[in-house]
């Protein structure tokens, strides 16, 4: 099931839609037909969503400015997993200008799986949540865009507002906000940074195939080769998940292979943090034999041995315009597109031009 809770809690608030359906023994669906009163449901079953209404005091607490037309003063911040440091420090931008905003502000974690981020976002348009913001890369699967746009829309006629963080818009005409990041120009930008120092040979870790974040810092370091004539070797070009045990074990197979490799980028700073790791119980130096980059520039990439070089994310700035331009649409008169810029932070585990 969804985990989804209230950084604040307002009085009387407690009941959901889904709540009622459980007590019904129906489907959220059916619930908000009922609320609705616009389709047509059975009368025993209209009677049974009632009484559960009644006996969780439903309308009266949860639902009745909703009834009126109103949103009920509430951003829904839709995640894979707010434990991670990336999306932690977007989520406290979100609450920090919901906060300013007079907003309640819903954390919803979907661990990752697409039918948990529709389901979440058609919970967050029942109960009429002023903004439901989705975090991280979408997935390129048509079916599941398609369902997207169509939530931007139903979003739109309720009064909300679909906002993508770190996705690509969904087309044009679509009603939604985009606040993004140059994930491209960042790859690119620190791509460029390790071919300058002379490595020929870098191994990227963590591509994960279908995932937009992925797709476009993969086009980044593509990118930053052919500028100077080369072509990235595919057998240094590694699948998996953004997460330190991934990093550790990719580094210690790409060693055991003997591939030559002397500079690893790894798609996140956590990836990063197993490289190192991994290279360290080998008796490899960083960076003298071999260099490591991440992405994201989490707290941990200063904290790690040697410090890490990574491209800078702003993430508590996507978190608070994602609200911001939710909010207040006139910001953006010429579409709702915020692009936010990144630029490589040079640390300890890589060489610096020239120096090797």
């Amino acid at each position: 099931m969804t985990t989804a809770k209230r950084t604040q809690t307002a009085a009387g608030d407690a009941s959901t839609v889904r709540d009622v359906a459980a007590r019904a023994g129906v489907s959220a669906s059916t619930v908000s037909r009922v609320l609705g009163g616009t389709y047509p449901v059975a009368e025993a079953t209209r009677a049974r969503v009632l009484k559960a209404m009644r006996e969780l005091d439903y309308v009266v607490n949860a639902h009745a400015r909703a009834l009126g037309g109103a949103t009920n003063k509430t951003v829904a911040f839709v995640v894979d997993d707010v434990t991670g440091p990336f999306y932690a420090h977007i989520a406290r931008g979100v609450e920090e200008q919901a906060s300013e905003e007079g907003r309640l502000c819903m954390l919803c974690t979907t661990h990752g799986d697409p039918r948990r981020i529709l389901a979440v976002v058609e919970t967050m348009r029942e109960q009429r949540a002023d903004a439901v913001i989705v975090v991280g890369g979408a997935w390129e699967d048509k079916a599941y865009q398609d369902r997207m746009t169509h939530f931007a829309h139903a979003l739109d006629r309720a009064g909300s507002r679909l906002v993508l963080v770190g996705r690509p818009p969904l087309g044009p005409g679509v009603p939604a906000t985009v606040v993004d990041y140059d994930n491209e120009g960042g790859a690119f930008a620190l791509t460029t940074h390790l071919l300058s120092a002379g490595h020929r040979r870098i191994a990227y870790l963590g591509r994960v195939p279908g995932l937009s974040t992925s797709g476009q810092r993969i086009r980044g370091f593509t990118r930053a080769h052919e500028l100077l004539g080369l072509t990235p070797d595919p057998a240094l070009i590694v699948d998996g998940a953004f997460s330190r045990s991934y990093g550790y074990r990719a580094t210690h197979e790409l060693l055991a292979s003997a591939s030559g490799f002397t500079a690893v980028f790894a798609a996140t700073d956590m990836i990063a943090t197993g490289v190192i790791q991994a290279l360290r119980e080998a008796g490899r130096r960083i960076p003298e034999d071999i260099a490591v980059a991440g992405y994201d520039d989490i707290p941990v990439a200063r904290d790690v041995y040697p410090a890490l070089t990574t491209v800078h994310v702003p993430q508590e700035e996507l978190g608070r315009a994602a609200v911001r331009l939710a909010l207040h649409r006139d910001e953006l008169p010429d579409g709702q597109h915020l692009v936010l810029g990144t630029h490589v932070v040079l640390r300890d585990s890589t060489r610096r031009p020239g120096t090797g």
